[in-house]
């Protein structure tokens, strides 16, 4: 359980740094300048997103083979490893707020940042969570509190956040962890878990 969050939060935060999804996160503070609600769409979007990408990852447990499944997850993570290493970009009209601005702060980040993190790095990091740990409730607990403490500061602090965090550093930390856990997958840990 422990192990579930804190992995699951540690990657997702360090992952999203420079990710698409913070990328927008600057844009919706920008554009609309209310950073309440945008927190609060954040919150509600990641929460609705991660929870089922979490199920999925579920899903696949059952459906697929425990020996099976371990080479797909670990191998997966170190895919994963090498996939954060690429910087996203988000160009001013791919960010989907245009037109959702006449539904209100809350309504147009909420419907932005679920629709962003569709196949995202971190949406398809907390499938594999789940499936590496079985424990829906805190991978997405955990990958939850991740995407907010990288997204609660840029939503506040802006475009200066963007600029003062050594993104590249942040990348490669996160593709340690990626390695890491895909290396221990590859290697058995988490054989209780079966696989």
């Amino acid at each position: 359980m422990v192990d579930s969050f804190l992995v699951s939060t540690g990657i997702v935060a360090l992952a999203e740094i420079g990710d698409k999804t913070q990328l927008l996160a600057f844009v919706l503070a920008a554009r609309f300048r209310k950073p309440w609600p945008i927190v609060w769409g954040i919150l509600i979007a990641t929460l609705a997103n991660h929870f089922l990408a979490g199920a999925l990852g579920e899903l696949v447990t059952r459906l697929v083979p425990p020996e099976g499944l371990r080479w797909i997850l670990g191998l997966g993570f170190i895919a994963m490893a090498a996939w954060i290493m690429i910087p996203d970009k988000l160009d001013e009209d791919e960010d989907g707020t245009s037109g959702l601005a006449r539904h209100g702060v809350f309504a147009a980040t909420l419907i932005a940042f679920f629709l962003a993190e569709m196949g995202d790095k971190t949406q398809i990091a907390t499938a594999g969570l789940a499936a590496r740990y079985g424990e829906l409730f805190w991978v997405v607990a955990g990958s939850t509190l991740g995407m907010m403490i990288a997204n609660v500061p840029a939503v506040f602090l802006g475009e200066k956040a963007a600029t003062a965090l050594p993104v590249r550093w942040v990348h490669a930390a996160a593709a340690v962890l990626f390695v890491g856990v895909g290396i221990a997958t590859l290697m058995g840990a988490g054989e209780g878990f079966g696989f």
